[in-house]
């Protein structure tokens, strides 16, 4: 038997994180343990720790946040990668993408929702209702994700669910930049769509979706 070498180790650390990511234990736009932390929870010292923690950085599934903690980004080597390409496009090219997204999604998630997708859906409803909106509040900005990313979960699509938790960095800085300028919540636009998920309304659902992210679309000028 030879010994773990150190290289061994640090891979072995990083597929732990990396499996810790992909359950959904970490979950998107989640801070993950401190070095500390992790150092305790895995038996290994925080120089090997800080490594798994950089491979899993440079892989573009972590960012390094100063001064707040280490944040999950993506689910996969593959989703980082379409994270970093998506970081500096436009608002209304984020925007239209969102309204083919998502309409196809709130229609799948009408069709296939369960009791559990249901329960999820009025738990973060009520949840986004209790958040004022306006000077980019975080935690109304994190409630309104959640929700969405709810509905592409109803949909059990999971090719449709790692491109969209790509796309979630970028979705949550359009919508910080949007909310910086304005404190419409649009509580009544989202009640009509998880409304219509939970009534199995597909056509309906889809509807309540485009008309909403249309009428945020309209507030772009169109590109030239």
């Amino acid at each position: 038997m030879q010994p773990v070498r150190r290289t061994s180790l640090i891979a072995q650390v990083t597929e732990q994180l990396r499996a810790e990511i992909r359950s959904g234990r970490w979950s998107i736009g989640s801070r993950i343990p401190t070095e500390p932390e992790l150092t305790e929870l895995t038996g290994t010292g925080r120089n090997t720790v800080r490594e798994a923690v950089q491979a899993l950085v440079h892989a573009g599934m972590l960012e390094r946040r100063q001064g707040s903690g280490t944040y999950v980004i993506a689910i996969s080597e593959v989703g980082g990668t379409l994270a970093k390409y998506f970081a500096d496009a436009e608002e209304r090219d984020v925007l239209e993408l969102r309204e083919a997204l998502d309409t196809t999604a709130a229609a799948l998630a009408a069709r296939r929702r369960d009791d559990n997708d249901i329960a999820t859906l009025e738990r973060l409803l009520e949840e986004r209702g209790r958040h004022t909106w306006g000077e980019g509040n975080p935690a109304a900005i994190a409630a309104d994700v959640a929700l969405h990313r709810a509905i592409v979960v109803a949909s059990h699509n999971a090719v449709y669910l790692e491109f969209y938790d790509s796309l979630l960095p970028t979705i949550e800085q359009v919508i910080r930049s949007r909310t910086a300028k304005s404190d419409d919540s649009y509580n009544a636009e989202h009640q009509e769509l998880v409304q219509a998920v939970i009534d199995g309304d597909a056509e309906k659902a889809a509807q309540a979706t485009r008309c909403f992210l249309g009428s945020l679309i309209a507030e772009y000028p169109e590109p030239r």
